[in-house]
């Protein structure tokens, strides 16, 4: 079922199996037919890690999402709460216990705390009159999750929120304990290097956890050579443009949510040529992606142009193959699903075309057109981000139209922006993203999007910031960007971890390091294919694998920082 995960550099089903191992010992501990109660957000996560199979093999007989009110009927001994430590949560969580306790239910009550115990959450089901009902309170350690052969989140959908708006390092800590599990089943990794505030409190994190476990660490050879961990804020420019990889854009779109997408169910119709659609399909499709679908696996990082092409020589292979039994109907099929893909102009907002003469016209049109709000203020934080910050009277002008627009609740979304640095007047006439531009080459006017050598293909011309960094921080390393280094926020730095005697890798010749890049705050599917391009370079001499707190997209992180996003984003 995981087989994908152990198909790269680093074998990541390790990391599954042991999130199994520790799911089933907790279920063990509750004798007898069980119920799970799951915190909706929590589902997705859990479905990465563990399908219903296993969970049935430990006697769950019924699953229900958490809701107010009384618990759906279900004849079984035990229910288990598995929830995030959230105190309205616990809430909820009181008035299901007590609905149960009026019915004069003879059941065992359970709670797991997902990522980790809390005691304040146990104080307010103290408050609340239930923390006595629980037989069993316990954590379940779920930071990283393995997504794909290369890749890992936790999912952490308020990391950056909490960081830059709320001051608020749990996430940053539940990063460094996730990155100390990977150490445990990965070997420790002797190359630590970072850019950024939160990195910099992740790895002082690290190394303190380190030398509280001294001498009880696992004897594992190496499997990471190095670890460099990036904020988001150092790089707040690439989430804000459209992805224009075949996957980025399906994100951009549909979004992704744990490695699946729904899509519309119009989009499946059969319908045959002359006549109109019957029986409509009236449920969306769910459809998983990942790298164990080969052909998926093939396009997914391509530029969306160069999808087409590629879709049309593998219909003429699979044609030629069933020519005889499918009378060469396959290429036809294939061509029209291409030419029923999306069109993408709605949301396009290409990197190398924001200019200043123009991007002002360009947003006032989008804003008397009542364009949805998240693509106004992804163009808006752009212009502010590449021109380090925007006139005063500017900036006066886009929240005064914003805001008589969309509504005055929204004062509280541009203060956010301005905090979190996306949105802010212009302190001083030194703007240093042109430096910035020119030296890391993040323009690229000559883009090759069908056979691309170079990173900038992901946005049709623009190499993203993020990406150049790990770029140059592999070969020729960061001293010769060091004054670059100086004008993007926060330090950067590198810390080297002791090796046990005897652990020292011995590199074969030709043999390629392996660098885990770990995104805190967040990273686009379109910075994730740049990362696959570096790696299968020839001469790169580098594999990556890459971590993050949250997959996000341009309109999901905007939306994380907006305070009533619900009624915000249609």
């Amino acid at each position: 079922m995981a087989a994908h995960l152990s198909y790269g550099r680093v074998n990541l089903n390790i990391l599954r199996e042991a999130a199994r191992k520790e799911l089933r010992e907790f279920l063990d501990k509750c004798a007898g037919s069980k119920a799970i109660v799951w915190d909706e957000y929590l589902t997705g996560p859990f479905g990465l890690i563990a399908q219903y199979s296993l969970l049935k093999e430990h006697e769950v007989e019924k699953m229900f999402t958490l809701k107010r009110g009384r618990l759906p009927p279900a004849d079984v001994k035990n229910i288990i709460f598995f929830v995030r430590p959230r105190l309205e949560l616990m809430e909820i969580i009181a008035e299901n216990v007590f609905s149960e306790d009026k019915m004069h239910s003879s059941r065992d009550f359970h709670i797991l705390f997902v990522p980790r115990r809390s005691m304040l959450c146990e104080q307010r089901l103290k408050e609340l009159g239930v923390l006595g009902s629980f037989i069993n309170i316990d954590e379940y350690i779920l930071d990283l999750i393995p997504y794909d052969g290369d890749l890992l989140s936790m999912e952490y959908e308020s990391a950056f929120r909490e960081c830059y708006l709320e001051n608020d390092q749990t996430s940053l800590y539940h990063t460094a304990k996730g990155l100390m599990t990977l150490q445990a089943l990965y070997g420790t990794i002797p190359q630590i290097y970072g850019k950024g505030e939160c990195a910099r409190h992740v790895a002082n994190m690290m190394l303190r956890m380190k030398r509280e476990f001294a001498g009880s660490q696992n004897q594992i050879l190496p499997v990471f050579d190095t670890l460099l961990l990036l904020d988001r804020n150092v790089d707040l420019l690439t989430p804000l443009a459209t992805q224009l990889t075949y996957e980025g854009l399906i994100d951009e779109i549909y979004s992704i949510n744990n490695g699946y997408v729904k899509l519309p169910p119009e989009k499946f119709a059969q319908k045959k040529q002359g006549e109109a659609s019957k029986d409509l399909p009236t449920e969306s499709k769910k459809l998983q992606l990942n790298s164990a679908e080969e052909l998926y696996a093939e396009i997914r990082d391509k530029n969306f142009n160069a999808v087409g092409s590629a879709l049309s020589k593998k219909a003429k292979i699979i044609s030629a193959a069933f020519e005889e039994r499918h009378n060469a109907k396959t290429v036809g099929e294939i061509k029209q699903f291409v030419s029923q893909l999306p069109h993408m102009q709605a949301a396009r907002i290409s990197l190398p075309a924001i200019y200043i003469r123009w991007i002002l016209t360009l947003t006032r049109y989008c804003i008397v057109q009542k364009d949805p709000l998240i693509k106004i203020l992804r163009l808006v934080c752009m212009q502010s981000v590449c021109n380090n910050g925007l006139k005063q009277k500017v900036l006066d002008y886009y929240k005064r139209e914003i805001l008589q627009t969309y509504g005055y609740e929204n004062i509280l979304t541009l203060n956010n922006l301005e905090k979190a640095g996306l949105l802010k007047p212009q302190t001083s006439s030194r703007n240093n993203y042109p430096t910035i531009r020119k030296t890391l080459k993040l323009w690229m006017e000559d883009a090759n999007e069908q056979n691309p050598n170079d990173i900038s293909y992901v946005y049709s011309g623009y190499a993203p910031l993020s990406i150049r960094l790990t770029q140059v921080l592999a070969r020729p390393g960061w001293r010769s960007i060091e004054e670059v280094l100086k004008m993007l926020p926060g330090p950067h730095f590198e810390e080297r971890q002791q090796l046990p005697a005897g652990l020292h890798k011995k590199r074969q010749q030709g043999e390629n390091r392996t660098t885990l890049v770990f995104f805190l705050g967040g990273v686009t599917y379109a910075e994730i294919a740049a990362l696959r391009f570096l790696s299968q370079m020839e001469d790169s001499g580098t594999e990556y694998v890459i971590a993050t707190t949250k997959l996000i997209n341009g309109t999901t992180w905007v939306k994380s920082l907006m305070d009533k996003p619900d009624s915000q984003t249609s």
